[in-house]
């Protein structure tokens, strides 16, 4: 604590993001990002665009991106927002679209789900409500149907990778629409098997997906996101935004996130593996004993029926494996695993399989 921090600052829960060693190399299998490199269009385009127009700011409506994504999705450019990521964005639309009034209904999301949202909450000082998943760790939609300030949640769950069917996603939209609420639909992981509302943002103007070039583009270290939703949600993403900097995406990812539209194949081949490898791995954990929830992200759920979760965590990182351990309710003995490459997985299932033939070690 500070004496120099005001009150908003001391209460402050920050998101805690997962590990980037510094001090030794691991097998990085943390922080879900994609285990192949991006499209060489991408590393050529961002050479293209060092050069002395980054004496000049960027373009503060990302044009040429927005462009790319609207030709990519096949909506208008006017239905897109772009920023510094997708948690910027989210940011921003807690900012545009729920209320914070000590008379306002607390928005709703799920009891395990990406631990950003109740921080963003906490920030904005917005009244919020979490709903329990079920006993498999589902999101049942009907039990978002109730008076409510907006809701949110990624589809797939994160850390759970669960994915709902997509009428289920637009069954709700529409009872917030008739209650004139805002639906934020967190879309980083559709790029691995779950199917995206984005075609059907046209006959719901509450719904805002919202999406991210930092897993299925293999862009994490760029920092590129975009959402895609009515005119008006779209507006309401801009006022916030120029409220604090109107120049959120630099030239660089500019340059570099457009080019990663241009090339669909590469990518559609590369998170392809990554889904191959996933069910590879799903199916030899499940034969060594473990719970693996089903998963359509890049990543999958696990946990042991005998060997508590931070044991095995701790496990694997002596083996020199990073993987994401939550110590929470409900999930304390699960841990997340980000898909690598099969060099990578076969080296994790082979440390998996040690320590559940000897436990006692762990």
């Amino acid at each position: 604590m500070s004496l120099y921090w005001n009150s908003r600052t001391k209460n402050l829960s920050p998101y805690v993001p997962g590990e980037q060693p510094k001090d030794r190399q691991f097998i990085k299998l943390n922080t879900n990002e994609n285990p192949y490199p991006p499209s060489p269009r991408v590393i050529e385009a961002i050479q293209k665009a060092v050069n002395d127009s980054l004496r000049l700011y960027p373009d503060p409506e990302c044009t040429v991106f927005r462009e790319a994504i609207a030709a990519y999705c096949r909506v208008r450019p006017e239905q897109v927002f772009t920023g510094n990521g997708s948690d910027e964005i989210l940011a921003f639309a807690f900012a545009a679209f729920f209320e914070n009034s000590s008379r306002a209904k607390p928005i709703l999301f799920p009891d395990i789900t990406y631990s950003f949202y109740p921080v963003y909450a906490r920030f904005w000082d917005i009244p919020y409500r979490t709903i329990p998943l079920n006993d498999n760790f589902f999101i049942n939609t009907a039990e978002y149907t109730i008076p409510s300030g907006g809701v949110v949640f990624p589809n797939p769950n994160a850390p759970t990778g669960i994915a709902l069917p997509l009428n289920d996603i637009l069954s709700l939209a529409e009872y917030l629409e008739k209650t004139k609420n805002v639906f934020i639909l967190d879309e980083a992981y559709t790029g691995f098997g779950a199917d995206s509302a984005v075609p059907h943002i046209v006959d719901y103007p509450n719904l805002l997906s919202v999406h991210t070039l930092s897993k299925s583009g293999s862009l994490a270290g760029l920092r590129a996101g975009f959402a895609i939703g009515s005119v008006e949600l779209i507006e309401g993403l801009r006022r916030v935004r120029d409220s604090f900097n109107s120049y959120t995406v630099d030239r660089l990812a500019l340059a570099g996130a457009t080019a990663a539209l241009s090339d669909p194949f590469y990518y559609n081949e590369i998170n392809s593996r990554v889904v191959r490898t996933r069910e590879r791995v799903t199916e030899a954990l499940r034969i060594m004993g473990f719970t693996v929830l089903p998963s359509a992200a890049n990543f999958i759920f696990m946990k042991s029926l005998n060997i508590n979760g931070s044991d095995i965590f701790s496990a694997l990182r002596e083996k020199g494996i990073l993987v994401r351990h939550f110590n929470k309710e409900r999930i304390s003995d699960f841990l997340r695993i980000s898909m690598g490459t099969d060099d990578d997985m076969d080296v994790f299932l082979d440390a998996c399989s040690s320590i559940v033939a000897d436990p006692q070690r762990t």
